[in-house]
């Protein structure tokens, strides 16, 4: 559901299409487990540096990537993604294709229904905001928001930003909880997956993408009894 939330603040709110989205999750990931692991950084305190970092590089990369529109925007994040993936799967520090074990379990339930919570709180009160409202304009017509004066660089940077801080946290969430992560879990695959949990439950709508994010990922599970043995 944050991941959603994230790509909706992105996608659904201000029209940019994003196939990178999981790229910021696994950032997030990496970053928050290796402060623990190397420098025994507690858990929160790693859960935030794990959002930054994804946040960075959400901000590194809107720079040049956010003036494209469109399928341009969409294959910019689409490479970053590759290139991101291909980076991990060839360090040493993230266990290279072998992935990244003993990492140690500290997400629950409870942590994550807090997260969550906190993460919905904060995203309706950006909307309700002047923020907000000059990331809907964006999407309506980003011609007649520059013409009113919104510096839409500006927005959709700040925009992808805020949805990469919830991506790496969500990233280091997942982490902590699997205790092994692997550059294959943050593909391609993984970002359209995510799209489809805000498709499904409504752009442009934080609690549609909660109930999107709630079905597909409930929905699988409910019809594996009736699938067929192979």
């Amino acid at each position: 559901m944050i991941l959603a939330i994230g790509l909706n603040l992105i996608t659904g709110y201000t029209g940019q299409l994003s196939l990178g989205h999981a790229t910021f999750m696994g950032l997030g990931a990496y970053a928050a487990t290796l402060v623990t692991i190397h420098l025994g950084v507690p858990f929160i305190a790693a859960l935030i540096i794990g959002a930054v970092v994804a946040a960075f590089f959400g901000f590194v990369i809107g720079v040049p990537t956010l003036r494209l529109k469109g399928d341009y925007l969409a294959i910019a994040t689409l490479g970053f993604g590759e290139i991101t993936k291909s980076i991990l799967l060839g360090s040493t520090i993230t266990g290279g294709p072998m992935g990244l074990r003993g990492i140690p379990k500290a997400t629950n339930i409870y942590i994550v229904l807090i997260a969550l919570i906190l993460v919905v709180f904060s995203t309706n009160r950006i909307m309700n905001s002047r923020i907000g409202k000059s990331f809907i304009a964006i999407r309506e017509d980003e011609l007649a928001a520059e013409a009113m004066g919104i510096n839409t660089t500006k927005y959709k940077i700040l925009a992808f930003t805020i949805g990469a801080f919830y991506a790496g946290l969500a990233g280091g969430l997942y982490a902590f909880l699997l205790r092994y992560i692997n550059p294959t879990n943050f593909g391609f695959m993984k970002s359209i997956e995510i799209l489809c949990m805000v498709v499904l439950g409504g752009m442009g709508n934080t609690y549609g993408a909660m109930l999107g994010a709630f079905i597909l990922t409930l929905l699988p599970e409910l019809l594996r009894s009736v699938s067929p043995v192979i």
